[in-house]
């Protein structure tokens, strides 16, 4: 997929959208099978559903180089969601599989609306699971897209039909390039991107096109990810965290890992990355007190649905779209 700029008249059909197209209603009928499979599949792994927080005094840092909401919440500092991955670690010490539909709010730079696959709300499905691998959670997440894509398939063929879209079978298990791979795939495709770094959105969109069918890139450096993933204890420097890739130049699909769940080696990390452990002191106690080893992931629902549909942006993916520097409804 290329990356590309909105036109004016983009921007103005974005701030007062109309969702009666023939082509959104096509969309929205594809997402509601995609949330009902996501589900079914989750409960059949005996996940248990939860409510996402929306606010809290802390939450996610590692969202690369997007902002943060602030509010005041009865005179206290809050923040909105930009992920619930620090209460899944709470809430995963009562329950040992849990999930749910988490909205999201991150104020990306309004040039990453360029690679039509960002939003500033966005909603995923947020998982997390108690003494498990990364391994685990890879072997999982290959089952549940496979399990939603046939349900798509099945379920809403004329939509698909009607959108253009010709939606492949999914089948386990998937390529899997650690991060070193990755690099040097596309270092030999002229991309000279570095070895301890995130891969950059233009590259990871030209490493997603250089594919067909899903994949996964595991192993990531440790300074290229934030406090809660956990490092490899027998390779030092190596995370055990992935991300799945969608093929055809979509990007990315999930992003997930074993989490770091020592109160000792968060404030290591902390102090690595430059976070100030007086904003994440409620955390830090639960730290104290002792949670499990757990495992987690996330999947965004609009990603997914612009996946499976074949749609050329993200904002064609929800109904009431909010792209990063257009202030529309």
């Amino acid at each position: 997929m290329e990356s590309q700029d909105l036109s004016s008249l983009e921007s103005v059909r974005l701030r007062y959208r109309a969702i009666r197209r023939p082509e959104m209603k096509l969309v929205l009928k594809v997402q509601d099978q995609i949330l009902t499979s996501i589900r079914e599949f989750l409960r059949r792994k005996r996940f248990m559903e939860i409510l996402a927080p929306i606010i809290g005094p802390a939450t996610d840092p590692g969202i690369r180089g997007a902002k943060q909401v602030s509010i005041q919440y009865y005179g206290a500092p809050f923040k909105i969601m930009s992920s619930m991955i620090l209460y899944k670690q709470m809430i995963i010490s009562s329950f040992e599989k849990v999930f749910a539909l988490s909205p999201n709010i991150r104020l990306e730079l309004p040039e990453s609306v360029k690679t039509a696959r960002h939003l500033a709300e966005f909603r995923q499905i947020d998982l997390e699971m108690v003494h498990a691998s990364y391994d685990d959670a890879m072997n999982l997440a290959e089952g549940l897209l496979a399990s939603v894509v046939r349900d798509v398939r099945e379920k809403c063929y004329e939509e698909l039909k009607g959108l253009g879209r010709d939606l492949k079978e999914v089948t386990a298990p998937f390529k899997r390039l650690t991060h070193k791979q990755a690099v040097q795939l596309l270092r030999s495709n002229g991309y000279m991107i570095s070895f301890v770094e995130e891969i950059p959105w233009d590259a990871e969109v030209v490493l997603s096109a250089l594919h067909e069918r899903p994949f996964f890139v595991y192993d990531y450096p440790l300074v290229s990810r934030g406090f809660y993933d956990r490092e490899d204890s027998s390779r030092p420097g190596i995370l055990r965290d992935f991300d799945m890739l969608y093929p055809e130049g979509f990007g990315e699909a999930i992003s997930g890992g074993e989490r770091e769940h020592t109160y000792e080696g968060v404030l290591k990390r902390m102090k690595l990355t430059g976070v100030d452990p007086e904003e994440y002191e409620w955390y830090l106690q639960m730290l104290k007190e002792g949670i499990p080893h757990s495992v987690g992931f996330g999947i965004g629902i609009e990603r997914l649905t612009r996946w499976i549909c074949g749609l050329k942006t993200i904002w064609e993916a929800v109904p009431f779209p909010k792209v990063p520097g257009i202030a529309s409804p």
